[in-house]
């Protein structure tokens, strides 16, 4: 598919994709924000990408929403929330797509890059990474696009309401305190440090790797344990009665790399 705003690069198994608007900071306009969309809701069907690794072009991750973009004036109150929804909807599609997500963060991350670094699986940060709540620095709520739900099931509610309450800035090394972040690296080394886990999720079941994305996140909204386990069950059963469960097991016995491939398993 031809993008205007995003590049998309499959590498086998493998999306890389980058926010492609870097003389703008990669801000987000109408046309970023349909082909984000469109992007994260179509890899529900695609059996063939495993890993999806988000990135931003030039200097910066994503520095919002992009305030100079024309033609929203005009729009009344249900035009307005159909634009906030569309937005919003770009993280809501993140979550539910079955591949996992890293996000490769460097400099600014702000308000809607924010929002898409909270909604990725994995957040590497470069040491120039600044993120923030940037919204309520506008006249705004910090509650949008999902920050008032990813932040502090990340951080915890003291530090989420630190930030959200003040739009303050978090650097690298403060995320990494934090949990936010994974892990800190130069800009220059964040591929090479998302390298080794891409490749040891896909030394993993497809069908495994799916449902764990799925149950990581049902389970932190899960009602109780029991909830959490009859989950967990279940995608133990799917994956138990596939053949991937067999080729598992014969690979570990030939210590080998098992293959998971379709054609493999015909």
């Amino acid at each position: 598919m031809a993008y205007q705003a995003i590049a998309v690069e499959r590498r086998g198994e493998v999306d890389w994709l980058t926010l492609n608007r870097p003389e703008r900071l990669n801000a987000l306009d109408d046309t970023m924000v349909e082909e984000l969309s469109g992007y994260f809701r179509g890899l529900a069907k695609d059996r063939d990408c495993r890993v999806v690794v988000m990135k931003g072009a030039g200097r910066a991750f994503c520095a919002g929403l992009d305030l100079q973009e024309n033609g929203r004036g005009a729009a009344d109150t249900i035009d307005r929330l159909a634009h906030q929804r569309s937005i919003a909807e770009i993280v809501m599609a993140m979550r539910y797509c079955p591949q996992p997500i890293i996000a490769l963060v460097h400099g600014p991350a702000c308000g809607g890059g924010f929002a898409m670094a909270l909604a990725a699986d994995i957040r590497i940060c470069g040491e120039s990474a600044r993120m923030n709540a940037a919204f309520i620095r506008i006249g705004l709520s910090a509650c949008d696009i999902g920050v008032s739900y990813f932040l502090p099931r990340l951080v915890g509610a003291s530090v989420a309401a630190e930030f959200m309450l003040t739009g303050n800035f978090i650097t690298a090394d403060r995320a990494e305190r934090t949990g936010l972040a994974s892990r800190v690296v130069p800009d220059e080394a964040m591929e090479e440090a998302a390298a080794p886990l891409v490749e040891a999720m896909l030394t993993t079941a497809p069908l495994g790797l799916r449902l764990t994305k799925e149950c990581l996140r049902m389970s932190l909204d899960a009602p109780s344990l029991e909830a959490a386990v009859a989950m967990e069950d279940r995608n133990q059963i799917l994956c138990a009665t596939s053949p991937d469960f067999g080729e598992g097991i014969r690979a570990f016995f030939e210590k080998r790399r098992p293959d998971y491939s379709r054609k493999a398993q015909a």
